[in-house]
C-alpha cells in the first residue's frame, strides 16, 4: 500500500526524515556558531515535527530522545555557555514530547476507532447491496458500481437481480440525491424488490409494491425529522428506476420509470426504444396509473445493459458528455467479451470524469447463456402492452 501523499507531494516517509534533518542541522548550526545556545531552543520542534507528521509515540519518543542528544553533544563539546540555555532547551523539549506522546496516543486510539466505523461501515453496504450472484438460470450476471462520495461503496445508485419462479427479475434505479438519505431510499426499495419479486406475478404489481414501500419510508422520515424539529424535503424526493424480467424461453418484459433506456449487447446494436416512460417513482399515483410492460425477446447469445444516468451524465474536463454508443461500439469491434463490459465500461467513466465521479455510477448486464462473445447491439424496438 502506498503512503498517503501530503498536499505538496511529499509521503510519510519523506516528513519523518524532516525531525533527524532538522536536528542535524540545529546541531550543526550550534557547532559553528559562537554562541550556540541561541538556537537550541529550536531543537523542541523535532518531537513536534514527527507527531505532525502522523508517526507512532516510538518514533515520537526517538525523535525527542535525539534533539537531547544533539544538545548533550553542544554542551560536552563546549558550544553551550551556562547551564540556564540547556536547562531551558531541554525543559522545551520534555515538553513538546510529552504534549507529541499525547497527541500520537490519542490519534492511535481514534484511527483505531476509525478502522472499526469502516468495518461497521463495510459490512452494512456489503448488506445492502451484495455481490451480485454470478448466474441466474441460463442468465450471466455482471454488475459494477462507482459512488461518488468518497471512502464509500454504494450512494444513491442501487441494483439487483434474483431468480424467481417467474423468471430471471432485475432492478436499477437511482435515488434523487446523495448521502444518507439517498442510501436510505435505496435501501428500503431493494428491501421491497427483494421480497416482491417472488411474490408478484405481473411487473407492473412489483412497480405498485415498490412505490408503495417509497412513500412509507418517506412518511417515516418525515416523522423522525419532525421529532428532531427539521424541516423535512421528503415531499421532493423521488427514484427513478427500472424492472426488467426475462423469461426462461428469453422473453423481456420491462418497466420503466423515468430510467435511462437500456442496451442491447450481440448481433444488434444500439439502446431499446421503449416509448414514453412513466415517470419517476414518487412523482405518480402508482395505484391508479395503468403501468405498460415493455415486451421482447433476447436471444441466446444476446446481453441487456442496464445503468444509471450516472454514466452519460459523466463529464470530462472540457464539459463533454461521456459517449456511451461509440465505447459500446469500440467494444464491439474489438470482439469485447459480455462478461467484461460491465468492468471497462466502469473504467471507462471513471477515466472520462478525470478518475473522480462527480455522480453515483452503476452498470448492470445480463448475458442469455449462448455465443461467449456478444458484441453490442445495434437497436430492436419493444412494444409496449
Amino acid at each position: 500500500m502506498s503512503h498517503k501523499r501530503t498536499s505538496r507531494g511529499l509521503t510519510r516517509a519523506h516528513w519523518a526524515l524532516l525531525p533527524a534533518g532538522w536536528t542535524a542541522a540545529l546541531g550543526l548550526l550550534a557547532w559553528q556558531l559562537p554562541d550556540g545556545s541561541d538556537v537550541l531552543p529550536a531543537l523542541a520542534a523535532a518531537p513536534a515535527l514527527t507527531a505532525a507528521a502522523g508517526a507512532r509515540r516510538l518514533a515520537v519518543l526517538g525523535s525527542g530522545g535525539l534533539a537531547l542528544a544533539a544538545m548533550g553533544a553542544d554542551i560536552a563539546t563546549d558550544q553551550v555557555s551556562g547551564p540556564g540555555p540547556a536547562a531551558g532547551t531541554a525543559g522545551a523539549v520534555l515538553t513538546v514530547l510529552a504534549a507529541g506522546m499525547w497527541a500520537a496516543g490519542r490519534r492511535s486510539a481514534l484511527g483505531a476507532e476509525l478502522d472499526r466505523a469502516r468495518e461497521i461501515a463495510a459490512a452494512a453496504q456489503q448488506v445492502l447491496l451484495p455481490a451480485l450472484p454470478r448466474r441466474l438460470g441460463d442468465v450471466t450476471v455482471t454488475g459494477e458500481y462507482v459512488s461518488a462520495s468518497l471512502d464509500a461503496r454504494i450512494g444513491g445508485d442501487f441494483y439487483e437481480a434474483v431468480a424467481t419462479p417467474f423468471g430471471v427479475r432485475a432492478l436499477i434505479g437511482d435515488a434523487r440525491g446523495h448521502g444518507l438519505p439517498a442510501i436510505g431510499l435505496a435501501a428500503a426499495l431493494l428491501g421491497c424488490f427483494r421480497e416482491a419479486a417472488h411474490q408478484e406475478p405481473d411487473p407492473a404489481g412489483v412497480v405498485r409494491r415498490l412505490d408503495g414501500a417509497l412513500r412509507r419510508h418517506l412518511l417515516e422520515r418525515v416523522a423522525a425529522e419532525a421529532a428532531r424539529g427539521e424541516v423535512s424535503d421528503a415531499a421532493e424526493e423521488f427514484a427513478t428506476l427500472q424492472l426488467v424480467q426475462i423469461d426462461d424461453d428469453g422473453t423481456l418484459l420491462v418497466v420503466n420509470c423515468g430510467h435511462p433506456a437500456p442496451y442491447l449487447l450481440g448481433p444488434r446494436t444500439g439502446p431499446l426504444p421503449l416509448g414514453d416512460p412513466l415517470p419517476p417513482l414518487g412523482l405518480f399515483d402508482a395505484p391508479r396509473t395503468r403501468v405498460p410492460v415493455g415486451t421482447g425477446r433476447l436471444e441466446p447469445g444476446e446481453g441487456l445493459l442496464l445503468h444509471t444516468d450516472g454514466v452519460t451524465d459523466t463529464r470530462d474536463a472540457a464539459g463533454r458528455y461521456f459517449p456511451l454508443p461509440d465505447t459500446l461500439n469500440a467494444m464491439a469491434a474489438r470482439r469485447v467479451r459480455g462478461t467484461e463490459v460491465a468492468e471497462l465500461l466502469r473504467d471507462a467513466v471513471v477515466r472520462h470524469a478525470g478518475g473522480r465521479c462527480a455522480d453515483d455510477v452503476a452498470v448492470l448486464v445480463l448475458l442469455r447463456d449462448g455465443s461467449p462473445r456478444p458484441a453490442v447491439a445495434r437497436g430492436t424496438a419493444l412494444s409496449a402492452s
